[in-house]
């Protein structure tokens, strides 16, 4: 018999599906431009912020909306708390970012290591289905009906730093045989971005304490008293300032020498520490003066302070790493913010009160050392 081939019905049917099938592959493709484009974008703002607050917020805030996620967070890994420690003291409030959290250790993040020393490839992403028991610790507020999570490991030189966590109400969302390139990709970024701002923030750390003693530099203590001083005139409570020298501390170098010397400086520091609060802020003004800024506390309650810290530094002995030991005391001058005249410029408010309390200091000396003496 003779074929005649597909009748025009079916040649049209084919046409219609082949059209149709043109305008998804089109749509698709239109589609995937529209997310690089978007994803390039935010490689451009990540890459552009220049502090890790910056940072963290633009994670948090662009990465939902152009990769159409439910949930974004970052663990990031911090062995010593060095992360935290650095970025309390520039200022950063991490209960503005409850998507971010730290863990001690890399073990932590949950990744798999390799099976054998042959196998020492970086640890790859883990995609599936949420579960509330395995992850909670990577999402600590999940969204209502999560249901399937990316974890993708953040490397730096081959080094875990952490994990960017994406989650998805879609429970197709991230599965097994998703491909990870693209993912990858977005997190290698992601910690290149994290490492330099992270670095960065350690530099001005550096920049604003003493090397000896770990504690406050007077550049940061100069700074600290300009935004607690104009704090304070908003919300109305008292700053009060200790100036604190340690007594004879020549005759310490020339015993001792200097490496007992600067033993004394860091224990006197940790003594001065011991009694303040997380509120309050120590800064080393040079050789063995000390300044201590006390925030929210009226003159009554620094001269307590002063004299528990009087009291710690001379009633124990400091014991040195060659065996030797020492008796020692300190002054302290204590002054107490009572300008809240907004007519009166703030760094010379600042400068005034330092002075006071240096002054009271000087009379602490004059009048025998170990004392605490109030500025009048």
């Amino acid at each position: 018999m003779h074929d005649s081939g597909p009748t025009t019905s079916e040649l049209m049917t084919e046409n219609e599906s082949l059209r149709a099938r043109m305008a998804y592959l089109m749509e698709q493709a239109e589609r995937n431009h529209e997310i690089m484009r978007r994803h390039q974008a935010f490689d451009l703002e990540i890459v552009g912020c220049d502090n890790f607050p910056k940072l963290v917020t633009a994670i948090f805030r662009s990465l939902p909306v152009i990769s159409e996620l439910d949930i974004v967070t970052l663990s990031l890994v911090d062995e010593e708390a060095d992360i935290q420690t650095v970025m309390n003291v520039l200022g950063v409030d991490f209960g503005e970012f409850p998507q971010l959290h730290f863990v001690a250790t890399e073990a932590a993040l949950g990744f798999v290591p390799s099976r054998s020393a042959a196998l020492t490839g970086p640890p790859k992403p883990l995609l599936g289905p949420y579960s509330p028991v395995l992850h909670q610790a990577m999402f600590p507020n999940p969204p209502a009906g999560l249901q399937s999570i990316a974890l993708v490991p953040l490397l730096r030189n081959r080094r875990l730093i952490g994990s960017l966590n994406l989650g998805s109400l879609d429970p197709t969302r991230f599965t097994p045989a998703l491909g990870t390139d693209f993912v990858e990709h977005m997190a290698s970024i992601i910690a290149i971005c994290l490492e330099n701002v992270i670095s960065n923030e350690m530099l001005k750390y550096i920049g604003l304490t003493d090397s000896l003693t770990g504690v406050y530099n007077r550049r940061y203590i100069d700074r600290r008293l300009i935004e607690e001083i104009a704090r304070a005139r908003r919300q109305a409570y008292r700053i009060s300032c200790m100036y604190i020298d340690i007594d004879h501390f020549k005759q310490v170098n020339d015993t001792v020498g200097h490496q007992g010397g600067d033993e004394v400086l860091r224990e006197v520091a940790t003594r001065i520490k011991n009694e303040l609060r997380m509120s309050d802020a120590l800064g080393r003004f040079g050789g063995e003066e000390f300044v201590v800024l006390l925030i929210d506390a009226d003159l009554e309650s620094a001269i307590a302070v002063a004299q528990r810290i009087r009291n710690s530094v001379a009633s124990h002995p400091f014991h040195l790493s060659t065996g030797g030991q020492l008796e020692l005391s300190v002054s302290i001058g204590v002054a107490t913010l009572e300008d809240f005249e907004r007519d009166h410029a703030i760094e010379g408010v600042a400068h005034q009160l330092v002075a006071h309390a240096d002054t009271a200091l000087y009379q602490a000396k004059a009048e025998g050392r170990n004392r605490v003496v109030s500025f009048d």
